[in-house]
């Protein structure tokens, strides 16, 4: 297999921005896309000299797809995943992969049985900046890490039927946002936490609009992570440790690491790329263990998307928050 061929599920933006990306790896390409809408799926189809198909399962039955990403609503991600690994396609699904645990496990266990390579989207894990953060915690630059403080807000307003105030669509700031802020924080500390403690404020319509969270990592290393939607405020992340703290600008985005060390002139390291690149050190990597015949990611296997999965669905059960009864219980019976 010379080159990946991908398809994409979902013609949102974020289709697009996978689409836009792709063009820059040199391994793989896209040329199939699928939607609920034909016309849709042609229309986009036509901006990226791909194929327009007029079904999920059309796309899942294509010959000459390797690969799908799943680029539709959190709602829909389960059985759309499912549908591919059952077509014997390798998956990457945009975040969060599915709206709990049990429903990824699930999803593995078949992805297992097929021999089929899957891995949650999160872009953020697979950035330079984030990558060379990881070398230097590694390092002990700022020695022992003690606390990571993250956000991610939405500004705007949105109406109660759009799909990130709507429980039916699993929608919230928690699954669309928040999953960001626990990254960063997962990814600094590497394992599960002990302890969680948190407040939320609910919309109208019954999803998480705004929480704040405190993740106690045991050890004296604790995370203050919060999300919200119609709401402005930074993006940066800041990581505290006993000899200095690492600044992240935008970090789901990141494109600049501050370095703070004790009594020593600040350090800036830079890793710039352009909007139309977003996805791209994601959709390499993802291609490469495609070629290489993985069936995990060695940097966002599917036990770490399991350990923030049940993060998000400790949050959700302090909060009593729950989607459409379709959408939670929404699984398969993998024959053994």
């Amino acid at each position: 297999m010379a080159k990946v061929n991908w398809g994409i599920i979902g013609c949102g933006n974020i289709a697009h921005t996978f689409a836009k990306s792709i063009a820059h790896c040199s391994d793989a390409q896209l040329i199939g896309v699928a939607s609920t809408n034909s016309d849709r799926a042609t229309s986009f189809a036509a901006q990226y000299d791909a194929t327009g198909y007029e079904s999920y399962q059309a796309l899942a039955q294509c010959p000459n797809i390797d690969a799908i990403y799943i680029a539709n609503t959190h709602d829909q991600h389960f059985n759309a995943i499912a549908l591919c690994l059952t077509h014997n396609k390798h998956v990457l699904s945009e975040k969060p992969i599915t709206v709990n645990a049990k429903q990824l496990q699930n999803l593995s266990e078949l992805a297992k049985q097929q021999n089929c390579f899957l891995m949650e989207g999160v872009w953020m894990r697979f950035l330079p900046a984030i990558i060379k953060l990881q070398q230097l915690l590694s390092e002990g630059i700022i020695g022992k890490v003690h606390s990571v403080n993250a956000n991610l807000s939405l500004p705007g307003s949105f109406v109660d039927t759009h799909r990130l105030m709507n429980p039916a669509t699993a929608g919230g700031a928690l699954l669309d946002l928040g999953i960001y802020p626990i990254s960063i924080a997962d990814v600094v500390f590497n394992k599960a936490p002990e302890q969680i403690k948190s407040l939320v404020h609910k919309s109208v319509t019954g999803v998480d609009e705004r929480s704040v969270a405190i993740i106690d990592y045991g050890n004296g290393q604790f995370a203050q992570l919060s999300s919200a939607l119609q709401q402005s405020g930074p993006t940066d992340a800041l990581i505290y440790g006993e000899h200095g703290f690492i600044r992240l600008p935008e970090f789901v985005s990141a494109k600049r690491i501050e370095l703070y060390i004790n009594s020593q002139a600040a350090q800036q390291f830079d890793f710039d790329f352009n909007d139309d690149e977003n996805f791209k050190f994601e959709i390499a990597h993802v291609t490469q263990c495609i070629l290489q015949k993985q069936t995990q990611s060695s940097v966002l296997g599917l036990s770490t998307s399991l350990r923030v999965m049940n993060i998000m669905d400790s949050l959700r059960a302090q909060w009593q928050l729950q989607y459409s009864r379709n959408v939670e219980s929404a699984e398969l019976k993998i024959k053994k």
